[in-house]
């Protein structure tokens, strides 16, 4: 039996409001289509970069709808697995660390996307910095870019939390909401076995679904304690020898 699949979405947004458009053909003497911000949509949640590494739940970011959404796939990686990944990353993608030019919040997409599916997110995205600073006015806009930096690396987005492993007490907060919001900001561990119970009450493979999950898990993190794969090398082979394994398995029966 084959781990779940999770649809992967790329969401993107002109910060520009369409401002970049309209200007850029005289400023730049070119015309720049927008001021892009992405954000990777997975497992009912979108992952963002700015003020280090934030999530919300689908739908509900500061930046409204996006301007436009790319399918990036389909990822059979555990949600738990993903968020071990985060982790790992975390120390990289720091308010500190944010550059507008050279590491912001698509070059987090690009990271996650390739993790998650295998493939970057669109080039013309990624090279939006390099053509605007080769532009022949591209070395006046430097105090322009520095003020946004700074904003976005201060947490533009309201109320954004960060991506956190562990259980936090700011969940009370969000008494107010449905019982489905309220589920999603359980700790993932605990989110993950709750969303378990309930499917193997529902669905007769949960069971399965679980146990394979588990054991990509464990593989996962046996893989990572040797130190000698990236994260993203270590969910690769620990979900393809789960797969395998039970592939065989069925093969057989």
């Amino acid at each position: 039996m084959a781990e779940e699949a999770h649809k992967v979405t790329l969401n993107i947004y002109d910060l520009s409001r369409g401002l970049a458009r309209q200007l850029s053909a005289s400023l730049l003497g070119k015309v720049i289509e927008g001021v892009w911000h992405t954000g990777i949509v997975v497992y009912g949640n979108e992952y963002f970069f700015g003020g280090g590494i934030q999530h919300l739940p689908t739908g509900t970011t500061p930046y409204g709808a996006p301007l436009r959404t790319v399918e990036m796939g389909e990822t059979h990686v555990p949600k738990d697995v993903f968020e071990m990944y985060l982790e790992e990353i975390t120390p990289r993608y720091t308010a500190e660390s944010y550059n507008l030019l050279a590491h912001n919040c698509n070059n987090f997409s690009n990271e996650v996307s390739q993790f998650l599916v295998g493939k970057g997110i669109p080039d013309y995205i990624l090279q939006l910095p390099t053509e605007v600073m080769d532009s022949p006015m591209g070395g006046l806009l430097m105090p322009m870019i520095q003020n946004l930096e700074a904003t976005l690396r201060a947490g533009a987005v309201p109320n954004a939390p960060q991506f956190r492993p562990q259980p936090q007490a700011s969940n009370k907060e969000k008494a107010s909401k449905s019982e489905d919001a309220k589920t999603e900001e359980v700790s993932p561990v605990v989110a993950q076995s709750s969303a378990v119970k309930e499917k193997v009450r529902e669905d007769p493979l949960g069971d399965a679904r679980s146990k394979i999950q588990e054991e990509i898990t464990r593989e996962f993190a046996a893989l990572m304690a040797q130190g000698t794969l990236r994260a993203s090398e270590a969910a690769t082979i620990a979900t393809k020898r789960v797969m395998q394994k039970y592939g065989h398995l069925n093969a057989a029966a």
